[in-house]
């Protein structure tokens, strides 16, 4: 399957010829120090904690996968570590173990990179268990699936830390008290997370962030839907309880029928204490399976900034938004949208004059940050590029 990334500026390709020679001594000396860690059956390590133990700054533990690790649960603090698993999929199964009384990995190591692995059972006693506990500062995720802990991912308050989340899925994570989520994002500097499937909570969000900047951009947001985990009662698709400047855009975002809280998208109701209260909802597909109740964007009194609701399809029944001052713009509300295949989730709109060439131009946030969208969700947490001819559709797909 094809993945669709976008390169920024800053990612320059540097050659040789324009470092001087000191600093091509210093690249190599690095370089050299790095190792790679073996692990699984016949390898150098047996479990991936034995190659975390003594792994140092820079190191690669690369994780045979297609080979389950039970109880295999420790800390991880080395800064500057890739973890990845290679020849397929390992699972971390916790197996009724946990580190620290914290989950499977409490990653308190720097710049950490954990990359294709399946994690599950995270379980402790104050039932806030996660598979990714982290304790760092930078830490980035892709290629994964979390199911069926108490959290799928954990963080603490760090302000200066950044956080990117990509290409995973996670399902049917929570204790079922509505206190633990499929993942949940303390106050960080900044949440990425594109390119997901999160689903079927057990009570919980399938998303709850308190960073401080959240670009929440071409996920799948559902439940209710028989496939890779127990099907769930989630209460809001996306909380972003201290607001914070926030972008949610290009995403598919779904209420099940069956459901432990109406709202789908939850900003500032726990009072918008973050410095940003700009909140930017662009180009997303909201469909609401409650037929009797339901908010797509409920928005606390605190946040007083008007929030940008713009080229979004609004699906099924309930209340659009409770921000009188919201600022809406080329949206399209219906019960039944039509969508080219709405059972096998093909959501690319059908011909209608009020929904294809029919959005407005994105501009750009007040930070100069652009809202247009560049990419859509493909399943299963993957993307590609948004193939605009002409205007722009409302939603999250254009028709072509």
């Amino acid at each position: 399957m094809q993945r669709y990334q976008i390169k920024s500026s800053f990612q320059i390709r540097l050659t040789t010829r324009c470092v001087p020679a000191i600093l091509i001594g210093l690249v190599f000396t690095s370089s050299a120090v790095a190792a790679t860690l073996p692990v699984g059956p016949g390898k150098t390590y047996a479990s991936p904690c034995k190659a975390f133990a003594v792994a140092k700054s820079g190191d690669v533990v690369e994780i045979t996968g297609n080979t389950t690790y039970s109880g295999d649960v420790c800390g991880i603090a080395a800064s500057n570590l890739t973890i990845r698993g290679v020849n397929g999929r390992p699972k971390i199964n916790a197996n009724g173990k946990n580190a620290m009384g914290k989950g499977i990995w409490v990653v308190s190591g720097n710049n950490v990179t954990v990359d294709n692995v399946e994690m599950y059972g995270a379980k402790v006693a104050d039932k806030n268990g996660a598979a990714l506990r982290l304790e760092g500062t930078g830490f980035t995720l892709r290629n994964a699936f979390l199911h069926d802990n108490e959290n799928g991912i954990l963080t603490g308050v760090n302000t200066a830390s950044n956080i990117l989340i990509e290409y995973s899925e996670f399902g049917h994570n929570g204790y079922g008290d509505g206190y633990s989520h499929n993942l949940y994002i303390g106050n960080v500097g900044s949440l990425t997370f594109r390119y997901n499937y999160s689903h079927d909570a057990n009570v919980g969000h399938n998303l709850k962030s308190r960073a401080r900047v959240n670009t929440i951009v071409y996920n799948r947001f559902s439940s209710g839907v028989t496939g890779s985990t127990a099907i769930g009662k989630p209460s809001y698709e996306i909380d972003l309880p201290n607001a914070g400047t926030s972008y949610v855009i290009g995403n598919v975002i779904q209420q099940p029928a069956s459901h432990s809280n109406p709202t789908m998208l939850a900003y500032g109701e726990e009072g918008a204490s973050n410095p940003g209260k700009d909140l930017y909802v662009v180009n997303n597909t909201f469909l609401n399976d409650d037929s009797s109740r339901g908010t797509f964007v409920q928005i606390g009194s605190g946040v007083t900034t008007a929030a940008l609701l713009q080229n979004n399809i609004f699906g099924g029944t309930g209340t659009l938004t409770t921000q009188t001052s919201a600022v809406q713009k080329t949206n399209y509300r219906s019960v039944s949208p039509g969508f080219v295949n709405r059972s096998a989730w093909d959501l690319r709109p059908l011909a209608n004059t009020l929904v294809t060439n029919a959005g407005s131009v994105p501009g750009s946030s007040s930070a100069g940050v652009s809202l247009k969208p560049v990419a859509q969700y493909k399943h299963t947490a993957a993307g590609m590029a948004r193939p605009v001819l002409g205007a722009f559709d409302i939603g999250a797909y254009e028709a072509q």
